[in-house]
């Protein structure tokens, strides 16, 4: 189904959309989407289900005055992308997407020109990378993708495709079972700005349960500046069982800094098991790729690693793993304005908690370390 210009239009009941495995077509898009609405306003869909929905099971694009609410999604492709819209509201929805993302939100260019998303909620869903059917049949199976795909994926995400920017949104009590972690990524030039994400928990995460990534592969017009990444506030997260490859990451680029980071009451139980070797990588920068935990390698850290940041203030953030790990909790490099109050990481003896090279304006408060505040710091373990 697709709608092009409407306005005033609703998709409601209790029956279900069923796309018989819609799949890409090379070289071209139609006829792989359940439902695709471009350019419409006042749309509400609800209470339906989506099977086996194709690349999209709904593609929203330039739709304004959306709500999507008490639906269920279990798909061989995405479950919602929202494209370029303004005041949308997706509520009560359960999307099991094992092979791509379950909510995204994206600014690409589809509509000939760079727009926006703004003013959007996303509340009380859940999003998970169970096999392909069986959530709606209820048995739940964890096969998933081959190794290949590196994990099932099924996580909210914003971007990859950023050209249009992020801004003021919300994201709050929804629950990640067997998928990716949560993903905020500009990297074609977007502004992501004002950003709050709240009461979230996840089990079984198959990379980093918090990935911010600013980067430049630019697939936008010649002359589009580096994009931005500012205000994002992240609080109460609890995580359980995540991969031991992957710390949670944030990363801007050199000469481009993430800006005014806050995480808040949150708790992650990583699977562990990292070695010294891994403890010594330095990360590529990778700067003009895909934005993907597993294409930046392992980490060196295995809680949180920060890098290219301008204003990080992180409070009651606990780390721990399941198994010993060699590596710190927390790695920080080129950051400036660092203040951390009650964070705790465990660390094996003789590794330290805080790793940090090249910060500024350092502050370590009951920490678990010597309290510390510094203007200047090199490279020091604490």
């Amino acid at each position: 189904m697709w709608g092009e210009n409407l306005h005033d239009i609703a998709i409601v009941g209790q029956g279900m959309i069923y796309g018989k495995g819609l799949t890409r077509q090379a070289n071209k898009r139609e006829g792989n989407k359940a439902l695709s609405l471009k350019l419409c306003r006042n749309v509400l869909v609800r209470d339906v289900s989506f099977l086996m929905a194709g690349h999209f099971a709904i593609l929203a694009t330039g739709v304004d005055n959306l709500t999507i609410d008490n639906i269920k999604i279990d798909t061989n492709r995405d479950g919602i992308d929202v494209d370029s819209c303004r005041h949308v509201r997706i509520s009560n929805v359960t999307a099991n997407t094992p092979w791509d993302d379950a909510i995204v939100i994206k600014g690409s260019h589809a509509l000939g020109f760079a727009r926006d998303t703004e003013d959007m909620t996303i509340t009380n869903c859940e999003v998970g990378g169970f096999e392909n059917g069986t959530f709606l049949n209820g048995t739940y199976k964890r096969s998933g993708p081959p190794p290949e795909r590196n994990g099932p994926t099924g996580r909210i995400k914003i971007g990859t495709e950023s050209e249009g920017g992020f801004k003021n949104i919300t994201i709050s009590n929804c629950v990640f079972d067997y998928s990716r972690g949560l993903a905020l990524e500009t990297v074609d030039g977007a502004q992501l700005e004002d950003v709050s994400i709240s009461n979230i928990t996840m089990r079984d995460i198959a990379n980093a349960p918090i990935y911010v990534r600013l980067g430049r592969r630019m697939r936008a017009p010649e002359g589009v500046p580096v994009g931005s990444i500012k205000r994002v506030n992240i609080s109460d997260v609890t995580v359980y069982n995540a991969d031991p490859r992957y710390s949670s990451m944030i990363m801007g680029i050199p000469g481009h800094d993430i800006e005014d980071l806050r995480l808040r009451n949150i708790r992650i139980y990583y699977a562990g098991g990292g070695t010294k070797e891994q403890a010594a990588i330095d990360p590529p920068e990778k700067e003009t790729e895909y934005p993907e935990p597993y294409r930046q390698g392992e980490m060196p850290a295995y809680g949180f690693f920060v890098r290219h940041v301008k204003g990080l203030e992180m409070s009651n953030v606990q780390v721990s793993y399941l198994k010993d790990d060699a590596r710190p909790a927390f790695v920080l490099d080129d950051v400036k304005g660092a203040e951390f109050d009650m964070v705790k990481g465990e660390h094996a003896p003789g590794v330290p908690v805080f790793r940090v090279k090249d910060v500024s304006d350092l502050v370590l408060f009951r920490c678990g370390v010597p309290d510390v505040q510094e203007a200047k710091v090199g490279r020091k373990d604490y």
